[in-house]
C-alpha cells in the first residue's frame, strides 16, 4: 500500500482545491481528465486528493463524486464528439492524444466484441480508462447512449477511488 502523497498534486492545483472554487476547479480538472488532456496529475489522484483536500465527510464525497462524474461525462462526449467529427486519423495523428494505430485497433476490438458495455468497461479501468471513447465515436453509437454509458463507468471508478480513500484509512494501492 502506498500513502496518498499529496506532493503529487501540482501546488497550484491544491491551493485552487482548497479555496472557495474547490468544486469549480474539481469540475474543471475532470473535464480535461475526461477529454483525455489532464498532463500534470494522474486521473487516480483527482479525487481522493479533493477528498484530502476539500473533506471526506459523506457529504463531501458524495458531491465531490457527483461533480467528477459530471465532469468526465462531459470531457469524455466532447473527445467523442470531436472523434465522430474529425475521424480516426485525425486522433491517430496528434500528439496530445495517447493512441497508437496498433492500440486503436485494440480498442476496436473490445468495442465490437462487448458493445457499449465496453464504454463503461474502461471507464472503470486503470490504464485504458475511457479510451473506447475513440472507438464508440467512431461507430454509430447514438450521444445518449454514450453518456449513460459513459456516466456509468465513471461514477464506478470514481466511487472506487472513493471508497479506497475511506475504506484505506486513506492509503490507496497503486
Amino acid at each position: 500500500m502506498k500513502l496518498l502523497q499529496l506532493e503529487s498534486v501540482p501546488s497550484w492545483l491544491e491551493s485552487l482545491f482548497a479555496s472557495e472554487l474547490a468544486f469549480a476547479v474539481l469540475f474543471g480538472v475532470c473535464i480535461l481528465e475526461g477529454a483525455m488532456l489532464l498532463r500534470f496529475m494522474p486521473s487516480e489522484l483527482v479525487v481522493p486528493s479533493a477528498m484530502a483536500l476539500i473533506g471526506a465527510s459523506i457529504a463531501d464525497v458524495v458531491v465531490i463524486v457527483a461533480v467528477a462524474v459530471v465532469g468526465t461525462t462531459v470531457g469524455q462526449f466532447l473527445l467523442f464528439r470531436l472523434v465522430r467529427r474529425a475521424g480516426r486519423e485525425y486522433v491517430v495523428r496528434k500528439r496530445w492524444f495517447p493512441l497508437t494505430e496498433s492500440r486503436l485497433e485494440r480498442l476496436d476490438g473490445w468495442f465490437d466484441r462487448w458493445g457499449g458495455i465496453a464504454v463503461a468497461g474502461s471507464n472503470t479501468m486503470l490504464f485504458v480508462r475511457g479510451l473506447c471513447t475513440v472507438p464508440a465515436g467512431l461507430s454509430e453509437m447514438d450521444d445518449r447512449t454514450f453518456l449513460a454509458l459513459s456516466a456509468l463507468g465513471s461514477l464506478s471508478f470514481q466511487s472506487i477511488l472513493a471508497g479506497l480513500y475511506l475504506l484505506g484509512g486513506h492509503l490507496l494501492v497503486f
